[in-house]
């Protein structure tokens, strides 16, 4: 692993570029990738030993249990500004520091079933309001500190159906490398 560009260890499938032109298979792309991401999940993690689970993407990076806690962290509060985003006029997020967040005592717990049932009903939930969303909803933004310029709800649809993608190559390329 040490030999590998760093930066190639942290993004496996490249950084997130927002999409451009986007057209509506690419919607119900996103939206299946989103779906599946916990069936996905679920064909890899449950089977892992406490040793696996603790197997890091990078040097210095997160262990894979960590990435799947991340995941429940993440994917909550996207689901949350989602739906500020559609009740509420231009509001703005709240931000979270993602590695202390990776520190907490939770998010260290070897037990991730807790996370992946969590990704079960949240994903379930977020596709359905993601299906009901039109035009003028997926159009609709929200500010976050962070960013020079508003988001909208269908480039943040992209951004999280890469980071399903993203975050299950993480724990591919722990596996592969199997190194604590």
């Amino acid at each position: 692993m040490q030999s590998q560009n760093l930066e190639d260890l942290k993004y496996p499938i490249g950084k997130f570029s927002k999409p451009e032109n986007i057209s509506d298979e690419q919607i119900h792309d996103w939206i299946t990738d989103i779906d599946q991401f916990p069936n996905r999940l679920n064909k890899i993690v449950p089977y892992l030993s406490s040793s696996e689970l603790n197997y890091r993407y990078r040097p210095e990076g997160w262990t894979i249990k960590q990435v799947v806690h991340h995941c429940a962290d993440s994917h909550m509060n996207a689901f949350i500004r989602f739906k500020l985003c559609l009740t509420e006029e231009l509001p703005t997020i709240k931000t979270y520091v993602e590695s202390k967040w990776a520190e907490l005592p939770d998010a260290i717990e070897p037990d991730i079933s807790h996370s992946l049932k969590l990704l079960e009903g949240l994903h379930a939930r977020w596709v359905v309001l993601l299906k009901s969303l039109d035009a003028e909803a997926l159009a609709k933004t929200y500010i976050h500190p962070e960013r020079p310029q508003p988001m909208n709800i269908l480039n943040t649809m992209a951004l999280y159906a890469w980071h399903c993608n993203h975050h299950l190559a993480h724990i591919k390329q722990a596996l592969e490398f199997k190194e604590s």
